[in-house]
């Protein structure tokens, strides 16, 4: 696994602007709220670890390994079936589409379903009447129990990819990163409506940064695009464009986990690292 000090290097020659912009909405590791790395140690499988960055808070790794065996047990298998290639990385579009059927080929037949819920507020109001004794005591009447308020659609639209039982997984990897908001407040739903114990997000690690710079960015044809201005014209143009610093990857949301955007619901996280990548050097 690799050190939280090296999530986010500040002293590469590429970190630009856009990087310092942004650096306030990143983590450059888990906060205090994080649970410690001999927990994943304990929980979560060595071949695992040599291939992701792994997170815990609120002791999602010891809920799954202790109460859902068999779905960390597909989780696993799914993330060390998990391959990408530098074509996938380079060719246009971020390959948003292209990346969960990855995963939904191990998790679908396992039983794996997306999952949207609804749900209504039902309010009810308890009145009671007080009156006043010549004593000076206080007597309370409570009053008929009207009709109860309903809230339409007090809950509406949460969707997960993936969940099984009580187990939720979902996996960004080039979208805005305002997405992982909609991600832990979906967790967060589910976990306090009682549908779910655990969640599991799957992410870019920093750690492909440097991928990014070497990996030459396609055209739909499948061809390298060329610098076309400046000195470094007619050489090929790295992807990195595509994968921007506000963009899904494990800083932007250690930086919400931090922050306790998934509430109270224990969330187990993974990095893809270089190690996914079957071609990479």
């Amino acid at each position: 696994m690799a050190q939280h000090s090296d999530l986010f290097d500040t002293d590469r020659q590429d970190f630009d602007a856009a990087d310092l912009e942004v650096a306030e909405d990143v983590a450059t590791r888990p906060g205090p709220n994080a649970d410690s790395p001999a927990d994943i140690e304990r929980y979560i499988s060595a071949a695992v670890r040599q291939r992701y960055d792994v997170f815990s808070y609120r002791h999602a790794a010891a809920i799954l390994a202790n109460s859902f065996p068999d779905e960390l047990r597909d989780i696993e298998a799914a993330l060390l079936s998990f391959s990408i290639t530098q074509h996938d990385i380079g060719f246009p579009g971020g390959n948003e589409s292209d990346m969960p059927k990855k995963f939904s080929q191990t998790l679908r037949p396992a039983g794996w379903v997306e999952t949207r819920i609804q749900g209504d507020l039902q309010v009810r109001a308890q009145q009671y009447e007080e009156e006043i004794l010549e004593n000076g005591r206080t007597r309370k009447t409570k009053r008929p129990e009207g009709a109860p308020y309903i809230v339409e659609n007090y809950i509406d639209g949460h969707k997960i990819d993936y969940v099984k039982g009580r187990v939720a997984f979902d996996l960004e990897w080039n979208s805005k990163d305002q997405t992982f908001d909609r991600d832990l407040y979906a967790l967060r739903t589910f976990h306090e409506c009682g549908l779910i114990s655990a969640g599991v997000l799957v992410t870019r690690s920093a750690s492909l940064n440097p991928v990014f710079d070497a990996v030459p960015l396609l055209n739909k044809r499948g061809e390298t695009v060329l610098v076309d201005s400046g000195p470094r014209q007619g050489q090929p143009k790295p992807c990195k464009g595509k994968y921007g610093a506000s963009t899904t990857w494990m800083g932007k949301l250690l930086y919400r986990l931090n922050a306790g955007r998934h509430g109270g619901c224990p969330v187990l996280v993974f990095g893809i690292t270089p190690k996914c990548i079957s071609d990479w050097p």
